[in-house]
């Protein structure tokens, strides 16, 4: 696996959290979707449905079961209170990274 997949795994329970805080309620497929055209091209559905569930675990997302005019019923998902608060942590921590690694890579350092 070349460094960014790695990077980007590193980072993907924070985006997929992202994800269902701007839809909303949203299902797996459709996050799957958003992220392969916003860089995470290498990133499976059988890399997703996992963190879905441990998401579901932990108590940040939950999910309901709702009918689709275009086959099976499908799993929405929707973020806890639980799960902004873990979001929000998220984005501060990212916040402090890229700053931090900004600065070394444009040479803000003393």
């Amino acid at each position: 696996m070349n460094n960014k997949s790695q990077l980007l795994k590193g980072s993907l329970e924070g985006c997929v959290l992202k994800i269902i805080d701007l839809k909303e309620e949203i299902y797996g497929y459709e996050i799957a979707r958003l992220l392969k055209e916003n860089g995470f091209s290498d990133i499976s559905e059988g890399t997703l449905y996992p963190l879905y569930t441990r998401l579901q675990k932990n108590g940040l997302i939950t999910s309901t079961m709702k009918a689709s005019a275009f086959g099976p019923a499908r799993k929405y998902y929707k973020l806890t209170d639980k799960g902004v608060q873990e979001l929000n942590d998220f984005l501060e921590a990212w916040g402090y990274l890229t700053q931090n690694i900004n600065a070394i890579i444009n040479g803000d350092i003393e």
